[in-house]
């Protein structure tokens, strides 16, 4: 055959080849294609040949609530719940031949009975029998996941590691362990309500926020993680062919609370209330003047499902809000010293028999009290204000605002008691203070409530807020909680102290005003705080909450008391501002704010004097160290061969060694404590270099 025939008939054969491959691939291509267009398997077939893929959420550790001396105030830490596969080793004992399958089992029956005997050691609430009868019945009913404990720690689950069957392993002992974490709170209720929860509801979409567990929730819980899991003969496993998110563990909080204080202050308050039953609840809260850092913030409230006990379940400090009474007759001198309406205290105004002109208040108990007392008809604004005349501090707002009740009222908003505040806690109410119509003034008879602590209503901590920027020579700062956010101890978010206003009054008007706030506590309504061990300035004040019946008392006469004290100390260089109030249930007792509050105070302020540094005296003057005095004599080398033995006996080990090797001797010693035996005798002589063997007792 030619060269050419034989090319020809290769490249014939070669496009055959090229055409047949041409048509498989054409062929492969368009099943591949019918199948992901087209092809739809039985439902059955697919479910049985395709694993069950599921997404499973990671969740991180949430981070700690700490206080501000680092010590933990809420934690997670890891529990395990624990169950068992019952069916572990059987199909392997069911496939041995003869009576080793019914031998094996039996072994596998009594070293179940001694694991639970092992259980109701650890876990009394059931037999040894009972849980042997649940094992064998698990394992006749073939179950892979039967439930043995729940939150248990991690000592109890070494000690279950440690029980008959168990200790063999998880495929040959079936011991199933599941760990989760779980919220701590160490100090119990001390300041729980402020620490709060988040609770979830009846489903993951709902949820109870409270506290600064609440309020912080995205920081404290982190970033939640993905993993994919397919189901394999041998249960659940990852599924590394898909994405992996790992969890971002949650950044702790350092907060501005000091459990120590909040400790104390629970207690005073605690010790003042507890056998009240007519008390309903109560709040302190003591705060840092300088910076408006929050201490201890106490909130208590009766709980009848716990037997009427009093529990931190209501945060009466920043949400509930009533007329405050006395304690606003502060505001309204400060407005009148401020203004220049009022130059001293020492000004007198007429007494009038307690009524107020051009208002129909005209019942103050005080005032008529005064004018017999004293033969007289003038009262001094000082006097006024110890003795808390409702007469004097509204005929102050009344005869200098009534043609200027807008500047009065923009005077309430600039001290900070008008509006709410950004807080580290959800539940901040605003006040409510009257507002004054347009083109028109304000009533005279409302603006004298107003300057008495009548028609106006605010939180506790309002109140606190504003006395504590008189303590800061008018500059009101921010309350806060959090200090800062922290990631394994490194500060991530630095947040501190806020100001409200730099200059809420005149610096003479607030020295002027601490002026009347320590006659107050050392001549008024607040005697009680007198016998502080530290000057204390403050203001009493009670008021009535009123009924459904907007009256202030029922039908029987009974009333809802608010006693209130609030104030700084020591007055003349404050360090601490504080506010305690109580309120009652309808009662015919009074709770004023000079009883129970003045009294919860001034154990807190004489604790924090005998204990806190600022008020510890400094040692003064000069010392001297003494020379120090040995008991024995180092003796003189005088160039021989030989010495005399020294005296050890006594001595400690450091003096026995320096005084024995100065003499020329080595030393070997036996025992602890000090010299009991030597060897040779003191006072012998031996050659220089030879040995002195001690025991010590």
């Amino acid at each position: 055959m030619s060269d050419g025939n034989k090319r020809d008939r290769i490249g014939i054969i070669l496009t055959g080849l090229y055409i047949l491959l041409l048509a498989a691939s054409l062929l492969i291509i368009g099943k591949i294609v019918y199948i992901q267009l087209f092809f739809h398997p039985e439902p059955k077939i697919a479910s049985a040949l395709t694993p069950r893929r599921e997404t499973r959420v990671l969740e991180p550790v949430r981070g700690n609530i700490i206080d501000s001396e680092g010590r933990l105030l809420a934690m997670s830490y890891p529990v395990y719940d624990l169950h068992m596969d019952c069916t572990v080793r059987k199909e392997e004992f069911a496939k041995m031949k003869g009576d080793s399958a019914r031998v094996r089992e039996q072994e596998w029956l009594l070293k179940a009975r001694a694991l639970s005997d092992g259980l109701a050691e650890i876990f009394p609430e059931k037999s040894g029998e009972q849980y042997y009868s649940i094992i064998k019945a698990g394992r006749s009913g073939n179950r892979k996941y039967l439930p043995i404990a729940r939150k248990v720690d991690r000592s109890t689950l070494d000690k279950v590691r440690c029980l008959p069957l168990f200790k063999e392993g998880a495929n040959k002992g079936g011991l199933i362990v599941e760990s989760h974490f779980i919220r701590k709170y160490p100090y119990g209720q001390l300041a729980r309500r402020t620490i709060g929860f988040v609770r979830d509801n009846s489903s993951n979409v709902a949820k109870t926020h409270i506290g600064l567990e609440g309020k912080f929730d995205a920081v404290l819980h982190g970033t939640d993680g993905r993993e994919c899991l397919r189901e394999t003969d041998y249960g659940s496993v990852r599924d590394f062919d898909s994405t992996y998110t790992k969890a971002v563990n949650g950044e702790d909080l350092r907060t501005t609370i000091n459990i120590d204080f909040q400790a104390l202050a629970d207690k005073a308050l605690r010790y003042e209330i507890d056998t009240l039953y007519d008390i309903e609840g109560a709040c302190l809260v003591l705060m840092e003047v300088h910076t408006g850092a929050i201490r201890a913030m106490v909130n208590l409230q009766r709980d009848p499902s716990r037997g009427n006990s009093f529990e931190e379940i209501t945060n009466h400090a920043i949400g509930r809000k009533c007329e405050p009474g006395s304690v606003f007759k502060t505001v309204t001198l400060l407005s009148v010293l401020d203004d220049g309406y009022v130059k001293t205290l020492d000004e007198t105004i007429p007494t009038n028999h307690g009524w107020v002109k051009g208002t129909s208040l005209k019942q103050d108990i005080h005032i008529p009290d005064w004018e017999r007392q004293y033969n007289t008809s003038e009262i001094s604004v000082l006097d006024g204000f110890k003795i808390s005349s409702n007469y004097v501090l509204s005929t102050l707002a009344v005869s200098n605002y009534r043609n200027r009740t807008r500047h009065f009222i923009e005077k309430i908003y600039s001290f900070g008691l008008g509006e709410k505040f950004d807080f580290d806690l959800e539940g901040l109410v605003t006040p409510t203070i009257p507002s004054v119509p347009r083109n028109r003034e304000l009533d005279a008879t409302t603006l004298g409530s107003v300057g008495f602590g009548y028609a106006t209503e605010e939180t506790p901590l309002h109140i606190l807020t504003f006395y504590n920027g008189i303590a800061n020579k008018g500059k009101v700062m921010k309350p806060y909680l959090v200090e800062d956010i922290e990631k394994n101890g490194v500060v991530r978010d630095r947040r501190g102290p806020g100001i409200l206003n730099a200059s809420m009054c005149s610096r003479n008007a607030a020295d002027t005003i601490v002026r009347a706030l320590v006659a107050v506590t050392e001549e008024g309504t607040a005697r009680r705080l007198k016998n502080a061990k530290c000057t204390v300035a403050g203001k009493t004040g009670t008021s009535f909450a009123t009924f459904e019946n907007g009256q202030y008392s029922d039908d029987s006469g009974r009333r809802k008391y608010q006693g209130t004290f609030v104030g700084f100390f020591p007055a003349e260089d404050p360090q601490y501002s504080i506010i305690c109030c109580v309120y009652s249930k309808p009662t015919r007792h009074q709770y004023q704010g000079g009883g129970i509050p003045a009294r919860a105070v001034l154990k807190v302020v004489n604790h924090l004097y005998d204990t806190q540094p600022y008020w510890q005296e400094n040692i003064s003057g000069k010392g001297t160290v003494p020379a120090m005095d040995v008991s024995y004599t180092i003796p003189e080398d005088d160039g021989s061969d030989a010495a005399k033995i020294p005296s050890l006996k006594g001595m400690g080990l450091k003096d026995a060694l320096y005084l024995a090797e100065n003499s020329g001797f080595d030393c070997r010693y036996s025992g602890s404590g000090h010299v009991y035996k030597q060897t040779p005798q003191a006072g012998t002589t031996a050659a220089k270099g030879s040995t002195i063997t001690l025991e010590l007792r």
